[in-house]
């Protein structure tokens, strides 16, 4: 994939962002919780453009070549490769949270059962559990960790508006899965947002074994 960078971002920030992606990924798919093509991952590079997966690439077997440039509103940059069909989730980020830096979205067993399991409710309400101290900002198992669980739609726009609306009313937001789809969680850099979606990786395991266990 031939990628021209613009003059104000320099080819070794672009690559140690690609580099991070693929490690990721590899890393991911060998959980295997991005079957098949699925899953999109992305880092920002500057206050302007985010580096994200090129579509429709294994997410075990990615190199440089498969990571592409954009602008924030989604758009290509100096390359002919596309984007992610959701590459407008991971902009929404981006623009609404100038500090976060990468995002990470994943299609695991875990995630698409819970998130047909509760989309009726709307939402799964995380209570009790230690590990919801490893997401950032909660301090206490004595807290409720909220992660909303939104239609699926392959209207992009129609979906960064319901998340959109979740937030403008206040609700905090860490994590959202899309029904019968995945999850996507994001954070300040690439480490933080890799501990986020382990944790809820766990967290949500532990809720589908209670709703099992509590029917038998």
């Amino acid at each position: 994939m031939s990628q021209t960078l613009p003059a104000t971002i320099p080819a070794s920030l672009f690559e140690a962002c690609a580099d991070s992606i693929a490690d990721t990924a590899r890393e991911l798919s060998a959980l295997g919780w991005t079957p098949a093509t699925s899953s999109n991952f992305s880092m920002r590079i500057d206050a302007e453009h985010a580096a994200i997966t090129v579509s429709g690439r294994h997410k075990g077997r990615l190199g440089r070549d498969d990571i592409m440039l954009i602008d924030l509103d989604g758009h290509a940059v100096g390359t002919e490769a596309r984007p992610s069909a959701e590459t407008a989730l991971h902009t929404q980020i981006y623009r609404r949270w100038p500090e976060m830096r990468a995002v990470l979205h994943t299609h695991s067993r875990t995630q698409s059962v819970a998130s047909r399991l509760f989309a009726g409710d709307g939402v799964i309400r995380l209570q009790g559990w230690e590990l919801q101290k490893a997401i950032t900002g909660y301090h206490t198992h004595e807290s409720t960790l909220e992660i909303p669980v939104f239609p699926n739609t392959q209207h992009m726009p129609e979906l960064v508006a319901q998340i959109d609306a979740w937030l403008d009313a206040g609700k905090p937001l860490h994590a959202y899965l899309i029904d019968g789809h995945g999850i996507y969680t994001w954070g300040r850099d690439m480490a933080e947002t890799q501990r986020h979606l382990e944790a809820l990786e766990f967290l949500l395991g532990c809720e589908l074994d209670l709703k099992k266990l509590r029917a038998s």
